[in-house]
């Protein structure tokens, strides 16, 4: 996709708002326990390579992604010696590319491993157990004995760790918690040998859990600053920092008379005389027709979207004249007020994560350090 630097809109990512929210981690996890970043589907719209390079100066010790796609990004980028751990469906015919570039993958089919032709060297494999979440991973006991035999008779293959994924960590109720976490300890006992690696944690579990009896947590949604859940948001352990705002420019500002309308449908009728402006930002960027009727900001005050989003543009009502340049704040603090993802998923009927994910490719990220670019 083409990026669109020469279009006033942008995205800024604070990097030193992630550094913080890793150190804030930190503190609170067993200093055998490590952190892995979670830098899928482009970091959570915030870019991958860079938060990456922040993360491991903050203290990451490894990286998650989904796709092999992902994990080759981060070694073409340098990333070298770090763990990388591929959470999602790798192909048997991809195998010997993940283990010649030392990618580790998750195996959740112990039949996966008939099908692997020869590597050069061992492919590193986390067991993942499925305690409840229902996607991907091995259910029974018998299973997890029959993958940990296969592999460990097959010199091709390594077990480097063993895995799963909570489904209500982010939950003040933590009874199915409980119940995943006890399937996975009695998972863990079916091993001959325990592997190097033995991981339960997303962010909401690695803020409200203890981790003491695990050596990775998979450091996600809360590293870029965003509440697992609005739920937990009052109990988290420290205060997270947003590291991400969108920003755009009035392309035009004109005077609507009563009766006149705006976009497509023509849905919206001034009923006064009043400014509004249009923005060079629309559902192709992320900014999808459901966020119609919600309101950005510009100079701290509300400004409502009117009419539906179109593609690549939309309106907004102003108080009063602007002038052509104005910035307009989607995401992000302006003056006194704020908007953050978490505003605009309750809008959206949906979770912060979708909110920074949808952001496309065609909106540039600017990095920052403590707002200084």
């Amino acid at each position: 996709m083409v990026t669109g630097w020469h279009r006033d809109t942008w995205i800024e990512v604070d990097l030193a708002c992630i550094r913080t929210n890793i150190k804030n981690e930190q503190k609170i996890l067993p200093k055998t326990t490590d952190i892995w970043a979670v830098v899928k589907a482009n970091a959570y719209g915030h870019g991958m390579l860079e938060v990456a390079k922040a993360a491991k100066e903050a203290g990451a010790k490894g990286f998650c992604v989904a796709i092999l796609d992902e994990a080759l990004a981060l070694r073409a980028a340098g990333f070298s010696e770090e763990p990388i751990l591929v959470l999602g469906a790798v192909r048997a015919k991809d195998a010997s590319l993940a283990a010649e570039k030392r990618i580790s993958v998750t195996l959740f089919d112990p039949s996966w491993l008939e099908q692997v032709t020869e590597t050069d060297v061992p492919l590193r494999l986390h067991l993942k157990i499925d305690t409840g979440m229902g996607r991907l991973g091995v259910r029974s006991q018998e299973e997890i004995k029959q993958a940990a035999e296969k592999i460990a008779a097959d010199p091709r293959f390594e077990l480097e760790g063993v895995f799963t994924h909570f489904a209500t960590a982010d939950q003040k109720d933590t009874a199915y918690y409980d119940t995943q976490l006890q399937r996975f300890r009695e998972g863990v006992a079916c091993l001959p040998k325990k592997p190097a690696y033995i991981h339960v944690a997303n962010s909401a579990t690695s803020l409200l859990h203890d981790q003491a009896d695990f050596n990775v947590v998979r450091f996600g949604v809360s590293m870029y600053g965003m509440s697992p859940s609005d739920e937990i948001k009052d109990i988290l352990p420290f205060e997270l920092k947003p590291a991400l705002s969108l920003k755009t420019r009035m392309v035009q500002v004109k005077e609507l008379h009563p009766g006149d309308h705006v976009s497509y449908g023509a849905t919206y009728e001034a009923k006064a005389n009043e400014w509004v402006a249009t923005l060079p930002i629309g559902y192709a960027d992320g900014i999808i027709r459901h966020y119609s009727g919600f309101s950005f900001l510009v100079d701290g005050q509300k400004v409502p979207i009117v009419g539906r989003v179109c593609m690549d543009q939309l309106i907004v009502r102003l108080p009063r004249e602007y002038p052509v340049g104005t910035v307009v704040t989607l995401i992000g603090q302006s003056a006194e007020q704020a908007i953050l993802a978490d505003e605009i998923a309750r809008h959206l009927d949906t979770i912060n994560y979708e909110v920074t994910c949808l952001l496309s490719d065609r909106v540039p990220r600017i990095y920052k350090e403590n707002n200084h670019f």
